[in-house]
């Protein structure tokens, strides 16, 4: 059993799509650490330095070294989903990042939880551009990653995760029952006990159509920020930047 966990990662693991009353955003990453402490004999302290828009690159350069120097006992790592989003993209280098990232964390003595994202490409316009790139990405890590001090979750594989209960409004995040989905995917993997609390959280309906004002609500923004070369994340600082103890509690419903 892990007692110290540190997150990194883009707008999945930050928990963009998550929504608490309060404005903040939750994710499984969040619930992973509820679950560790919950089932753990010992206190349990957490950081997310995950950060919404980020491309891998600038994602490792941010926030890589500073989680490594955290020193937990359990790190975690997803990225490359925006960068399939992007007109252009290479794939290999993405996951050559991704296994550099991993023999780091693994040479620092940390254990690395190494996941993919799910599947959205169902949902988006350009789907089938998506689905064959992610699948590749998919395919690229498996290929490629560390397995000594890593446990992989395969995220992108879970052909459950694609049913678009588990999407929040814009199709491209998960919603607060798709991270709950992807937080038990993950204790799962990790041996730790799933808290059956957990059953009770549901999510927002989501239609299936793509209306108009879908796109005005939820893709034109995201196309100009893509030619003006911004991003969601630009200004926001990490959630969650050091190591703080967790603390379990009974009730995670929204």
């Amino acid at each position: 059993m892990f007692s110290s966990y540190a997150a990194i990662g883009d707008s999945f693991t930050e928990g963009y799509g998550d929504d608490l009353p309060d404005g903040r955003v939750r994710g499984w990453a969040d619930l992973v650490a509820l679950g560790m402490a919950a089932a753990s004999p010992q206190p349990v302290t957490y950081a997310n330095l995950a950060i919404r828009g980020r491309k891998l690159g600038p994602l490792l350069d941010e926030q890589l070294q500073p989680a490594i120097d955290l020193r937990p006992q359990l790190l975690s790592l997803n990225g490359g989903g925006n960068d399939i989003m992007r007109p252009r993209v290479a794939i290999q280098p993405v996951a050559d990042q991704l296994s550099a990232a991993a023999r780091r964390v693994v040479g620092a003595g940390i254990h690395l939880l190494l996941l993919s994202g799910a599947n959205p490409s169902r949902h988006l316009p350009a789907g089938r551009l998506i689905q064959r790139r992610g699948q590749q990405l998919d395919d690229a890590v498996l290929a490629t990653f560390p397995r000594d001090g890593v446990t992989f979750v395969d995220n992108w594989a879970d052909t459950a995760l694609t049913d678009i209960r588990f999407w929040s409004a814009d199709r491209m995040h998960l919603n607060a029952l798709g991270h709950v989905h992807v937080a038990s995917n993950v204790l799962t993997a990790l041996d730790v006990p799933v808290p059956d609390e957990w059953s009770a959280i549901e999510a927002a309906a989501t239609s299936e159509v793509r209306t108009i004002g879908y796109y005005r609500e939820h893709v034109l923004p995201w196309v100009g920020r893509r030619l003006a070369r911004k991003s969601s994340g630009d200004g926001r600082l990490p959630k969650i930047p050091v190591l703080t103890p967790v603390e379990p509690g009974p009730s995670i419903s929204t």
